[in-house]
């Protein structure tokens, strides 16, 4: 059963993004893919285990933060609670979806531009 958890607010401290996940992080393991949501404007990271995936949702208020940790090389990390865990590959997977999103129009003006402005 695919399952989605949100982030609700982020920030960077101790040389790590911490995004803060609504929901439990127990037993997830990262797939390492970034999936994009053009209609929730949100970056989606991959996590599963052994019922499915997990949709970590990231929405565009998180993305300034994003770009910060792009831009100095911070690793990206969600925590709820006391746990907490490295979202491997995060920022190389970042880019690559905000590559094939710029000038793209299969993701939607609004999404291209919402992207474009901030990256």
């Amino acid at each position: 059963m695919n399952k989605k958890l949100l982030i609700t607010k982020a920030n960077i401290s101790n040389k790590k993004l911490r995004l803060q996940a609504n929901e439990p992080i127990t037993g997830l393991t990262q797939a390492e893919q970034i999936l994009v949501d053009s209609k929730q404007f949100s970056f989606i990271y991959l996590m599963e285990n052994q019922e499915g995936y997990t949709y970590i949702e990231i929405p565009e208020p998180i993305w300034p933060l994003l770009k910060e940790s792009l831009t100095k090389q911070i690793p990206v990390w969600i925590h709820f609670n006391e746990e907490e865990m490295e979202l491997t590959n995060f920022n190389e997977e970042l880019v690559e979806v905000i590559n094939n999103i710029r000038g793209n129009s299969n993701y939607g003006e609004e999404m291209v531009t919402k992207v474009e402005g901030v990256f």
